[in-house]
C-alpha cells in the first residue's frame, strides 16, 4: 500500500491534491472517514487506507518527509543500475550463490522510457522521483514495479546461504519467443528447482481458474512463467520442482496459497516476507533434490542459462 509505483498515493487516498494546506488536508481526512467507515456502509479496506494515508501525511513532519520520497521513492537503485554509486557491505555471512542483474532488463527500459516520456532535452534530476513516476503513464510504471519487485525477492533469497544458487533474469528463447521473455529469478536448492515471478499489482487482485484476475492484471503471469519454465527446462534439460509468484505482504490473502498442479507444475503464490521460509521447506508436491542431482543441475543451468 502506497509504496509501489502502481498504488494510490496517500493524497489520492484522501482525495486532495498534494499542494493543498495543513488544514484542507485535516477536513478531507475527516471526510473520508465518514464516507469509509463500515458502520456508516462504507469499505473496510478502504477505511484501513485512509488511517494510513493519515500516518504518512497527518503531521507536517511526516508529510515532509513522504513528499521528499515515501517507499519506492527511498529504494536505491542497485549499483549496476548507473544511477546509485557501489555501497559498502557490512553483511559478512555467507550468501547464496547469484548470477544475473535482478530487475535489470526492466530497470534498463523504465530509465530510456522515461527520459523518452519526459521530451528530448529535457533534465531529469532524478528519474525516480515519486511526484514525476506517479505522473507517468501506468506502462512505465508498472516497469519501475516489476523491478524494485524484483530486486526486493533478490536480497531475500540472497541470504538463503551457500547451499543455494539463484539465477537473475533469465532469458526464455525460444522459437516466437519476444525480448521480454525471462524468468524473473531461478531458485536450486535443497527443497528443489524453482522457476519465481516476482510481481506487484499495485494492490491485491483475484483469482480464477488458475491465473491472476483483475484489470491491472497485464496478460496471464502464471501462465507465462510456466511457459518461460518449460523453454528453459527443456534448453538445459532440467525438471522444475514448483513455481512461485512472489507479492507484497499487503496484496496477498494468506502468506502461503498453494494452487495445486497447474500444467503439471505446483503451483505457490507467497508474501515476500514468506519467500525464504517457502524456498527452505519446499511446497507440496514439490521433488526435493539432493546429493549429486544439484551439483548436475547447476552444472546444466549453468552452461544453458542466457541473460535477459
Amino acid at each position: 500500500m502506497f509504496d509501489s509505483p502502481l498504488s494510490a498515493s496517500a493524497y489520492e487516498v484522501l482525495v486532495v491534491d498534494p499542494g493543498v494546506d495543513d488544514e484542507t488536508l485535516r477536513k478531507a481526512y475527516r471526510l473520508r472517514l465518514r464516507q469509509t467507515h463500515p458502520d456508516t456502509g462504507g469499505d473496510a479496506a478502504v477505511f484501513i487506507q485512509v488511517q494510513r494515508a493519515w500516518e504518512l501525511v497527518g503531521t507536517p513532519e511526516a508529510r515532509a518527509a513522504y513528499d521528499r520520497g515515501h517507499g519506492f521513492g527511498e529504494t536505491a537503485a542497485p549499483e549496476w543500475s548507473g544511477w546509485r554509486p557501489p555501497a559498502a557491505r557490512t553483511d559478512t555471512r555467507p550468501r547464496a550463490r547469484s548470477f544475473g542483474q535482478p530487475g535489470g532488463w526492466r530497470r534498463e527500459r523504465y530509465l530510456t522510457l522515461i527520459r523518452e516520456w519526459a521530451g528530448r532535452g529535457v533534465t531529469l534530476d532524478d528519474p525516480y522521483d515519486p511526484a514525476l513516476v506517479r505522473s507517468a503513464p501506468v506502462a512505465l510504471r508498472r516497469l519501475l514495479a516489476d523491478a524494485l519487485a524484483e530486486e526486493a525477492t533478490a536480497r531475500i533469497v540472497a541470504g538463503l546461504g551457500m547451499g543455494y544458487t539463484v539465477w537473475h533474469d533469465v532469458a526464455a528463447v525460444g522459437r516466437g519467443s519476444s525480448p521480454d521473455d525471462k524468468i524473473d529469478h531461478i531458485v536450486l536448492g535443497p527443497s528443489g528447482l524453482y522457476g519465481v515471478l516476482s510481481e506487484d499489482f499495485g494492490g491485491p487482485v483475484g483469482l480464477r481458474r488458475g491465473e491472476f484476475s483483475g484489470p491491472s492484471i497485464p496478460g496471464a503471469p502464471i501462465a507465462e512463467l510456466l511457459t518461460h519454465m518449460r523453454t528453459v527446462a527443456r534448453r538445459a534439460g532440467v525438471r522444475f520442482s514448483g513455481a512461485l509468484v512472489v507479492l507484497p505482504d499487503e496484496d496477498v490473502p494468506a502468506p502461503i496459497q498453494e494452487l495445486g498442479r497447474i500444467r503439471s507444475v505446483p503451483v505457490t503464490i507467497t508474501a515476500r516476507s514468506a519467500l525464504a521460509t517457502v524456498l527452505r521447506r519446499g511446497i507440496t508436491g514439490a521433488r526435493d533434490i539432493g546429493g549429486n542431482e544439484v551439483f548436475d543441475v547447476r552444472t546444466r543451468l549453468q552452461q544453458t542459462v542466457r541473460f535477459a
